[in-house]
């Protein structure tokens, strides 16, 4: 009699038979790029916690965009930094705001190219929360519901494609859904933030997007690191609110949470948020040569679309998208 470990090696026992077999294949199409663009600056300004990341003026944005693009990546995510910030975070729904004019120099340069704008206000907000608080330092769930409808509509008009609230803010998709919709912007989709937790694996993004709070945290709105079956929950309520697509953020430390969704809701897209903490690890490890970094970074993208991920958004995306 065999042993079963001898007939599963057959399957194993060279490059090809391993790749004829595999269950899992990454592809650039799974890819979206982040990328932050700054008020102000003339020149790409590095992310010293973030190696490879820079903060772009609108010239070198489009650049970046174009070379996601030619690179088979379908899609980025904008994320904005205005050179000036008050306390309702008003030139986030400006129609001359930073990321207004990043959407159509982007859509312009390369109109094929799918277009998603983070809808929050942390980058925005002089406290550097997500939203309108009190003199306590609350956030209020509806004054801020009524900024995300503004805000939607002067990312649909300026041209996004996609609109990604990552605030959770209670009914913020039921809220940007009837906004775009009442202004005639039906085909505009929503990318919810719908499972995001308090993580500590933010850092780095802080640092690129400078919307650290400047006071308390962000424990009262975002989910609790410990919870599993809230996250189903949330993102129940957001598909039933309209979400297009639904999203855990982060994505390495919650491959459990993705999983699950995936099981849960196999009928709508989910997107992984594969966040700036754990680009940063591998790529302070890779730095050191503790790790292989490109074979680290595949094995990581890999596991998060093996967990159930339909979209992954990364950082590494550009690299990834040099090996595939």
């Amino acid at each position: 009699m065999r042993f079963p470990e001898v007939r599963a090696r057959r399957l194993r026992k060279s490059k090809e038979i391993r790749e004829m077999v595999r269950e899992t294949r990454l592809c650039v199409k799974d890819f979206v790029y982040p990328l932050f663009v700054k008020e102000g600056i003339h020149m790409p300004v590095d992310v010293e916690s973030m190696p490879g990341v820079q903060q772009l003026p609108l010239k070198d944005l489009v650049k970046q965009a174009k070379k996601a693009y030619s690179s088979g990546i379908p899609a980025v995510i904008l994320f904005g930094i205005p050179s000036h910030k008050d306390e309702m975070g008003t030139e986030a729904y400006s129609e001359k705001g930073i990321i207004a004019q990043a959407i159509k120099a982007v859509k312009d340069a390369v109109p094929e190219l799918v277009v998603i704008a983070d809808a929050c206000f942390c980058e925005y907000t002089s406290h550097g929360h997500c939203g309108v608080v009190d003199k306590e330092g609350r956030l209020l769930n509806e004054p801020t519901r009524e900024l995300l409808k503004k805000e939607a509509y002067v990312y649909a008009e300026a041209g996004a494609d996609v609109i990604a609230p990552s605030g959770m803010i209670d009914g913020m998709v039921s809220a940007i859904r009837e906004a775009l919709d009442g202004e005639g912007y039906e085909d505009v989709a929503i990318m919810s933030y719908s499972a995001k937790y308090a993580s500590s694996f933010y850092g780095p993004f802080r640092d690129a997007a400078e919307s650290s709070p400047q006071f308390g945290n962000r424990k009262t709105y975002q989910m609790d690191i410990a919870n599993s079956r809230e996250a189903i929950k949330e993102v129940m309520l957001d598909i039933e609110e309209g979400a297009d697509i639904v999203m855990v953020k982060p994505a390495l430390p919650y491959l459990d949470v993705i999983k699950e969704v995936s099981s849960r809701f196999p009928y709508i897209p989910l997107a992984a948020y594969n966040v700036s903490g754990e680009y940063a690890m591998v790529k302070a490890a890779g730095k050191l040569g503790y790790i292989d970094e490109d074979a680290v970074m595949m094995e990581m993208l890999t596991s998060i679309k093996r967990a159930g991920a339909d979209i992954i958004i990364t950082y590494f995306a550009l690299d990834a998208a040099r090996l595939l």
